[in-house]
């Protein structure tokens, strides 16, 4: 509990409990990692760590030329994948894509995820803060867990965020239709779906040598983060963490043998973290399910496999 203060979230906080970690040292040849959000950032510095590492590192992005800039600084065997994530026909498409080119998926790194100033809808009528935050990894997810089961044991790494704290999932209106829309709240309040969603899907593959995690990464200096929080970004640039520093428990769950143990948890700097800091954001049993059927509902797919 102690290290979700708020100071802890910055790269001091990260300079601490690093302190305890050990280096990272695991053989990934012959693995296959795909990275969404992997043009820059957190996606990118974990796609260089896994390269490093040795995995064949599958990028997703939306813009082939930073995706293709990006695949020159990662070591090894790395290739790309074009795709908006917000767009459900598109995340359908890249998932067809990948399960015809890739025998084996051995980690999937949900990562990709937006702060928009204000409340847009896609082409297809999502709002966009949850088609790419939320939709787009539940589609994405269900779609490739075939092949994750194909490749046990295999691991989903759902990247979130600590402002999930400030939220209580909303399933009647996850499209902020009917409530005022902010950046933050809309954000966070889809990041505690996706907490709420690797504690689902880690109950449905208890068994099944799948395991689901997320995570926060603390606050880390992205361009993401300076385009969506520019005074934010101002003020605390001194203190944020570096995308390494960001990503590492990222990596470290993909890994290491401890995470493998266990499944549904949230992490913070490779500890195991509360996911509710207040009783007033506690879900109850028919929120989670109504969401997962919402969900379902605007992506047009449950999980394939049983």
């Amino acid at each position: 509990m102690s290290r979700l203060r708020i100071a802890s979230f910055t790269n001091l906080g990260y300079l601490l409990h690093a302190r305890d970690f050990e280096p990272i040292e695991a053989d990934m040849t012959g693995k296959t990692v795909v990275v969404t959000g992997a043009n820059g950032g957190l996606g990118l510095e974990t796609s260089r760590q896994l390269g490093a590492l040795g995995a064949r590192v599958i990028m997703v992005g939306r813009s082939e030329q930073k995706l293709r800039e990006a695949r020159e600084t990662v070591d090894g065997a790395a290739s790309i994948e074009v795709a908006d994530l917000s767009l459900m026909e598109e995340v359908r498409n890249a998932a067809g894509r990948i399960l015809k080119s890739e025998p084996s998926i051995d980690v999937l790194v949900n990562n990709v995820g937006v702060m928009l100033p204000r409340r847009e809808t896609t082409s297809e009528g999502l709002e966009k803060t949850l088609a790419t935050n939320l939709a787009g990894q539940f589609l994405l997810t269900n779609l490739l867990t075939s092949r994750l089961l194909d490749s046990r044991p295999a691991r989903v790494i759902n990247v979130s965020s600590g402002g999930m704290y400030s939220q209580r999932i909303e399933p009647d209106d996850l499209q902020f239709a009917e409530r005022e829309y902010t950046p933050t709240a809309a954000y966070a309040h889809a990041k505690r779906g996706q907490v709420i969603l690797t504690e689902m899907w880690a109950e449905r593959f208890v068994d099944r040598r799948i395991v689901f995690h997320s995570m926060h990464p603390g606050w880390a200096a992205t361009a993401g983060v300076a385009q969506s929080l520019p005074t934010f970004n101002k003020v605390m640039k001194p203190f944020l963490r570096t995308p390494r520093q960001g990503a590492d428990t990222i990596v470290w769950l993909a890994v290491a043998e401890k995470p493998a143990a266990s499944t549904g948890h949230f992490w913070f700097d490779r500890d195991i973290a509360p996911t509710h800091l207040m009783k007033s954001t506690k879900e109850t049993p028919e929120d989670r399910f109504q969401l997962w059927d919402a969900l379902v509902a605007l992506t047009g797919s449950d999980l394939l496999v049983r």
